[in-house]
């Protein structure tokens, strides 16, 4: 007689991959306003500085295919608790760290740690449930994640003033490694599609080489240094493709972008969609606090009007989604982001406030509407051999998406400013970049708008 191997507990697994699933973005915002209290105490200059946030982006969207293929071939379940005590012990190194060196280098392997959850965190919840639930699953997911990013800031500051700096990361370990063990004993079964078969180091390095001259170059624009970054970085992806296509088994199996059209369109449109995220939410927060005159604790309220209409839509758009073509609901989605743009075009430094608090909920709710949609077909449209890949794909797309972004938003400050600070004199130049990449973002829009629209019916 076999014995069939003990079930999963979906509840109490989906509870512990959410908490684990709030803590990554979560420090990462939490972080912005803690900056200044970090540099004083550990003597670090703003390049360094910056340095503290890109070693933590960067390695996310380095590892996370070659973590979504080493959970394929070894287990999931393995990969993701293995990746929540990486990320909890050295949240916990970061805390305690001594010099500005020793912090990026365990802020390196903290994102190392965070590469392995969220390369494997979707295809596990997607897993757990059955397709007719998967889109409210998702949409509640999605929520969380937002919910961190908006809470981040404001939870982050009041740790950072009343209890110091480090007692962000303290916090992180703490609850960090309380979600592993209840997912250890929560979550029973074990998914490794691919077991048996070899694991592409060679891809995995080209790849990372890759994604890291793209992200990396496109922080630096528009110096001379991001456009050698860039260029590297696409000769490195040509040669991750050409390879991929040679070997026998490789990292990616590029098939799912050439010939499986739902995928490859749902792929393209996430990477437009965090392409108008971040410049958007960034030239908005010089808007309010250099045109505007609001202090930085005034901007950050009125800016989270955006991710709190994300958080409540993406609810209730996974929901739908599981009754209609998803593929409808996220178009749907792209185009209100673009009637916000649209808007954000002719912004101007009278506008009204009701009017721009109504322009950040119009983008949450096309931000909050387009994501768990986009997402339940990207899933939806690959065999389950290949989850963790699609998994990896979203969240590449989302920081190579968002890295686009703020280069675009970077490279039009220096077309009007060049060097300049901001200031009131520059303040018709400041908002002239404005425009200028809100209207970039708005092409961008409606081509993502069509590309989403060619996935009609294909679920």
């Amino acid at each position: 007689m076999t014995l069939k191997p003990p079930q999963t507990n979906v509840i109490p697994a989906f509870i512990a991959i959410s908490i684990t699933s709030f803590l990554v973005p979560f420090v990462g915002s939490s972080l912005n306003l803690a900056l200044p209290h970090i540099a004083h105490e550990l003597n670090m200059n703003a390049v360094t500085l910056s340095l503290v946030v890109t070693a933590y982006l960067l390695p996310c969207a380095m590892f996370q295919m070659p973590a979504a293929r080493l959970g394929d071939l070894f287990g999931r379940k393995k990969i993701y608790l293995a990746g929540v005590f990486i990320f909890s012990v050295f949240s916990l190194l970061s805390g305690l760290a001594w010099s500005a060196h020793s912090l990026l280098i365990f802020r390196v392997l903290t994102a190392v740690g965070a590469s392995m959850m969220f390369g494997t965190a979707m295809a596990i919840l997607v897993m757990l449930f059955p397709p007719e639930k998967r889109g409210r699953m998702l949409g509640l997911s999605g929520a969380i994640v937002y919910f961190a990013l908006a809470s981040g800031p404001f939870f982050g500051g009041l740790l950072a003033h009343y209890f110091g700096w480090r007692s962000i990361f303290y916090l992180c370990f703490v609850v960090g490694f309380m979600a592993m063990l209840a997912l250890g004993l929560a979550l029973r079964e074990e998914w490794k599609e691919a077991e048996g078969e070899s694991f592409d180091g060679i891809g995995a390095v080209l790849f990372a080489l890759a994604v890291f001259g793209i992200i990396y170059g496109f922080s630096l624009l528009p110096n001379l240094q991001s456009w050698i970054l860039l260029i590297l970085g696409a000769v490195f992806a040509i040669a991750f493709v050409v390879y991929e296509l040679r070997v026998k088994v490789p990292m990616f199996n590029l098939d799912l972008l050439r010939f499986n059209k739902p995928f490859r369109m749902s792929s393209i449109a996430a990477m437009i969609n965090y392409t108008l995220t971040a410049a958007s939410t960034f030239l908005l927060s010089l808007y309010l606090q250099y045109v505007r005159g609001l202090n930085a604790q005034e901007a950050g309220l009125l800016l989270m009007l955006q991710p709190i209409a994300q958080t409540v839509f993406s609810v209730w758009a996974g929901r739908l989604s599981d009754k209609i073509d998803p593929s409808k609901i996220a178009t749907i989605g792209m185009a209100v982001v673009g009637v916000a743009l649209a808007f954000l075009c002719f912004l101007s430094e009278t506008t009204a406030w009701w009017m721009l608090a109504a322009v950040l909920v119009i983008f949450g709710i096309g931000f909050g509407a387009f994501s768990p949609s986009n997402t339940v077909m990207i899933m939806g449209s690959v065999d389950k051999k290949y989850y963790g890949s699609a998994s990896a794909v979203t969240g590449t797309a989302r920081l190579i998406g968002s890295s686009l972004s703020v280069g675009i938003a970077t490279l039009s400050i220096h077309i009007y400013l060049g060097t300049a600070s901001l200031s009131a004199a520059y303040h018709d130049e400041f908002m002239s970049s404005l425009h200028l990449t809100c209207a970039v973002s708005l092409a961008l829009c409606v081509i993502g708008v069509w590309v989403s629209a060619q996935r009609f019916g294909k679920k």
